[in-house]
């Protein structure tokens, strides 16, 4: 028993309050800590509320692009007009251009409009605006791949024109289009006729998604065909260029390269090229690979190498984070039991490194999908309408565009019509994203491995 126990002493402080007490100061720091909480939650709200607007704005926008106005009629192919010669030769019937058959389609609206007991002031070419100028050169496409029709009476469904399209998509309307030029307030209520009458239809249209660009007057017509391909070919250059070359960079860098001046000068590189604006890569593209190389303009080639460059940095980077999370521990029991520094990376370090390799490389292929400031610069805002060949037919190096560079266009133009293309346009182009990042999380929890 010490002097200060036996003397009764107590320690200073004590008796002047109790640890399960709230004193003044914990009292403030657990209201910080609450208030930080708050905060934070709000923040999250903001982001969520900005996404859903941002979201909702598209889709209110978008959603009608993949809803398409139609006319049904019967057409009869007349084949003195189709086929003067009777033979049904491909070459003798391509001669026939589109104004052939545009009576066809005159005479098929003025049938329909007849039948349906429709009654107008329209003369049969101020009916004919109600019909788009794509159909005409679909109704020729038909024919020329199937011959055997001429002569016959079939059934189209032919595209209806863009105000008309609008008119039940909310765009126009009978006030706006007593002020329009290209469509009247009597052919509004010609095409609500042929609506109640069943011939005018209003429905999904997949062409969107297959069919190539059109020109300013046929906004209608209008697909993203060409830029899906496009953008695929592009996709799949990067995978097989930026992967192998990142992963190999990555794993030299890390495992195997001595650390000196010259590996530091090249991982401060790295990082500074991750910085580098998109555009920089586009100029970078034009001066090397088609002014000094030669290749094609707006071709999927040169878009692919572009995106390339631009896209390793972000997979240099993220493979080395994913190599050394891998635990040292692994590495040294590979090297204790007698394998070599390559087995060790091989067989032990790479498979548990593939998760957050295999993710950051989707991200950065997701990253590469929805660049348009390189291929700008590069001339893939051409105006393209024929598909590209397949890649074992050098489809890389015929003309083509991306999902990006289309909706930039497509922007540009100044029918509103192509407003809402473009709108659907960025709803696709969000959906390959998402498909990419939940590929993304299911290879990271596929080849996962637990230590």
């Amino acid at each position: 028993m010490t002097d200060a126990t036996a003397s009764g002493a107590v320690p200073s402080g004590a008796g002047q309050g109790s640890l399960l007490a709230k004193d003044q100061r914990t009292a403030k720091r657990n209201a910080a800590e609450g208030r930080f909480k708050i905060y934070g939650l709000i923040a999250v709200c903001i982001g969520i509320a900005a996404l859903v607007l941002l979201l909702t704005s598209i889709l209110t926008s978008g959603l009608s692009a993949f809803r398409q106005t139609t006319i049904a009629m019967q057409v009869t192919l007349d084949a003195e007009r189709l086929d003067p010669s009777g033979v049904r030769d491909y070459d003798e019937m391509a001669k026939v251009t589109t104004f052939g058959y545009a009576p066809l389609l005159r005479d098929g609206l003025q049938a329909t409009i007849a039948a349906a007991g429709i009654e107008t002031e329209l003369d049969p070419g101020d009916a004919m605006e109600l019909i788009s100028d794509e159909s005409v050169a679909q109704l020729r496409n038909r024919v020329l791949n199937n011959p055997d029709l001429i002569g016959q009476t079939i059934e189209v469904n032919v595209l209806a024109s863009g105000r008309i399209d609008g008119f039940y998509k909310g765009r126009v309307s009978y006030a706006s289009a007593e002020l329009d030029s290209n469509i009247s307030p009597e052919q509004l209520q010609l095409a609500e006729a042929l609506e109640e009458r069943g011939a005018l239809k209003t429905g999904l249209d997949w062409r969107f998604l297959t069919a190539p660009d059109a020109s300013d007057t046929r906004p209608e017509a209008a697909g993203l065909g060409v830029a899906i391909i496009g953008s695929a070919y592009m996709m799949l250059i990067v995978l097989v260029l930026a992967l192998p070359i990142g992963v190999a960079a990555s794993i030299y860098l890390e495992e195997f390269a001595p650390q000196n001046r010259w590996t530091d000068l090249i991982e401060v590189n790295i990082s500074n090229l991750a910085a580098v604006p998109s555009i920089v890569f586009g100029i970078l593209g034009l001066a090397i690979f088609i002014n000094f190389a030669g290749l094609p303009q707006s071709a999927p080639i040169v878009g692919g190498l572009v995106l390339t460059l631009m896209t390793l940095p972000t997979i240099i980077i993220a493979t080395r984070a994913a190599l050394k999370a891998v635990p040292p521990s692994i590495r040294d029991a590979a090297l204790g039991l007698g394998a070599s520094k390559m087995q060790s990376v091989f067989h032990h370090v790479l498979p548990l490194a593939m998760p957050g390799i295999l993710t950051g490389t989707i991200i950065g292929l997701a990253q590469a999908l929805g660049e348009t400031a390189p291929l700008l610069l590069i001339g893939m805002v051409a105006f393209v309408r024929e598909y590209p060949d397949t890649p074992l037919d050098g489809g890389f190096f015929d003309p083509a565009t991306a999902l990006p560079v289309q909706v930039f266009n497509w922007t540009q133009r100044s029918d509103p019509a192509f407003v809402e293309r473009a709108s659907g346009a960025i709803i696709v182009l969000l959906a390959f994203l998402l498909l990419m990042n939940l590929t993304a999380i299911f290879l990271r929890r596929r080849f996962e491995r637990r230590w």
